[in-house]
């Protein structure tokens, strides 16, 4: 099973990512890792990322997926997967941009997306007490604006994000069982 742990900035990804994997005892990856240096460049300057600058970042994260299923490890991925477009190349590779039909395709039934929900109000107030990330806070609004929220037929599960992370991980492990994955 492929876990993406999805939202704007601010929304817990790392956190309840990490938290999972720790409990679950799954690998867990940050994309923000990945990041080329100039994506970390602009978005320290308060620059949005664009399609482009994203494009070669999503095809490492599905380099990473495709390795991980082929190994056929259990892995959560943190990452902002903002738009429907991003997490189709995720899923399916660069090559998706070249073929992008009306219908759609998402060829594994072991890829959930988690969509850490929050309003912008909550995100705000998080990263103003965030400190040592390259995320300008002046990028909030940015992302919402980006943001498509997972919707069918992507795999997903919607958390919200003012629980507490030990309830956002036990919302996502109970969901996890539907997916056939159950912990205990």
């Amino acid at each position: 099973m492929i876990l993406i742990v999805m939202g704007v900035c601010g929304s817990g990804k790392t956190t309840v990512g990490s938290c999972l994997g720790n409990k679950l005892g799954w690998t867990f990856y940050d994309a923000d890792d990945y990041h080329p240096k100039g994506n970390i460049d602009k978005m320290s300057s308060g620059i949005p990322l664009n399609d482009q600058d994203r494009v070669p970042w999503l095809q490492i994260l599905h380099d990473i997926i495709i390795r991980e299923w082929s190994s056929g490890r259990n892995v959560i991925l943190a990452c902002s997967a903002l738009k429907k477009l991003y997490r189709q190349i995720m899923a399916m590779g660069s090559e998706i941009l070249d073929s992008v039909t009306d219908e759609e395709k998402y060829p594994r039934k072991d890829l959930l997306f988690v969509y850490l929900h929050g309003t912008i109000e909550l995100i705000t107030k998080r990263l103003a007490a965030r400190k040592g990330h390259y995320m300008a806070e002046n990028l909030i609004q940015s992302q919402f604006d980006v943001l498509e929220p997972p919707a069918e037929p992507e795999n997903f599960i919607t958390v919200e994000i003012a629980k507490s992370i030990p309830e956002i991980v036990a919302e996502i492990e109970n969901a996890l069982c539907n997916y056939g994955n159950c912990s205990s």
